[in-house]
């Protein structure tokens, strides 16, 4: 469980009533429109994309449509405790 003054806390919007308890699927990284490159894990800021060298191609993702909530494995990792995330399916049903 992450400690009180984790930096990613103060990070929005991880703040937001969301995400309690919110519902996670594993995900491949996929663009929502072809004006649209990147998304960022809502606590570290990691970057999520197909075409960013670098960047993270897969995380928990909300089940909600457009946008969906990234999280990254590191995040997820340390603050699925704290707020109660729930992962449906798994790794290798994407």
């Amino acid at each position: 469980m992450s400690a009180d003054d984790d930096w990613r806390l103060k990070i929005e919007p991880s703040d937001k009533p969301w995400i309690k308890g919110a519902v996670l699927r594993w995900r491949t990284y996929f663009a929502p429109s072809a004006r649209w490159d990147h998304d960022h894990c809502v606590f570290c800021w990691d970057k999520f994309s197909e075409t960013i060298p670098d960047a993270l191609r897969a995380g928990y993702a909300t089940e909600d449509d457009r946008p969906r909530h990234w999280i990254c494995d590191e995040c997820f990792e340390g603050f699925r405790e704290r707020f109660g995330l729930v992962v449906v399916g798994d790794r290798d049903s994407n």
